[in-house]
């Protein structure tokens, strides 16, 4: 079992910067690809970008490239997702994720093992 729980949501104005962190508890955090979604009113719960469980490899989607990053310190048990350039478009509730699935023939992320129970980010324009 993982527990996962988020802090750093916030109200900023466009092109302003955020950090979320996610600490967990478990032993097995290290070995778990971790995740964050967003989930806009409305709208479905979409992966933001992953990381593998050694930090080398990671994935963003392609509305966040080169504005958001994810990164993991194993030895805090904490992934954080630093966002730069907000925009009024990434208002949402952003959720960490542990363990995440993805589907066997593309390989896109559609959800996770492990939810934390989610940060509001609002910006404004």
């Amino acid at each position: 079992q993982v527990q996962l729980v988020e802090s750093g949501g916030g109200l900023v104005q466009a092109g302003e910067s955020l950090r979320l962190s996610c600490a967990a508890s478990g032993r097995t955090f290290s070995s778990y690809t971790m995740g964050w979604f967003r989930q806009a009113p409305g709208k479905e719960r979409d992966i933001v970008a992953a990381i593998s469980w050694s930090g080398g490899s990671t994935y963003y989607a392609d509305s966040v490239k080169g504005r958001f990053t994810i990164s993991r310190d194993n030895a805090k048990n904490t992934v954080y997702l630093q966002m730069n350039s907000l925009k009024p478009e990434d208002t949402a509730v952003y959720y960490c994720a542990a363990d995440l699935l993805r589907t066997p023939f593309t390989g896109s992320y559609y959800g996770s093992n492990y939810w934390g129970q989610g940060t509001q980010v609002t910006v404004s324009s």
